[in-house]
């Protein structure tokens, strides 16, 4: 029970610091809950042939799940698996979403399933883009340039 005349205090520090935080980069719980759901869409998306005529024979899988504070909606980041124009494939999954909802509403044990949004995930074609960058002609002219002075500098002294 609380008194009539309880002071809240406030939070210390800086208050764009405090607002700034993602409830599911920093709570155990959205991490656990996130990661849950994840597992059973991925699974959903290996094991099911859906009726859509654009998702039939297309491998995809499920990256990365961000929920919101309150569990209502999740973010769900899709890629597919040896295929790179997955944007091409996000209008048939969004209408396959509902169904996907109630499936997970199967699985898990939650007292509301979050409305699912989904995104493409481009973390693949980054990394193969900076590896490409890295194994470039011209940077690999640059670290060997950049090594020479050194070995010069050692074999002075």
């Amino acid at each position: 029970m609380r008194r009539k005349n309880a002071r809240i205090t406030p939070i210390k520090g800086d208050k764009a610091y405090v607002s700034s935080f993602s409830a599911s980069a920093s709570f155990p719980r959205h991490l656990r809950v996130a990661e849950e759901v994840r597992r059973v869409l991925s699974d959903l998306f290996a094991r099911t042939e859906f009726r859509d005529p654009l998702l039939s024979g297309v491998h995809m899988t499920v990256t990365e799940v961000q929920l919101s504070p309150d569990f209502r909606h999740a973010t769900v980041f899709v890629s597919g698996l040896g295929r790179r124009d997955i944007e091409a494939l996000l209008p048939a999954i969004k209408r396959v979403a509902p169904w996907l909802r109630a499936q997970l509403a199967r699985v898990l044990r939650m007292r509301s399933v979050p409305e699912l949004h989904f995104k493409a995930d481009r973390g693949f074609e980054t990394a193969d883009h900076i590896n490409a960058l890295l194994h470039s002609s011209e940077v690999q002219r640059d670290l060997t340039t950049s090594e020479e002075p050194s070995e010069t500098k050692s074999e002075k002294e």
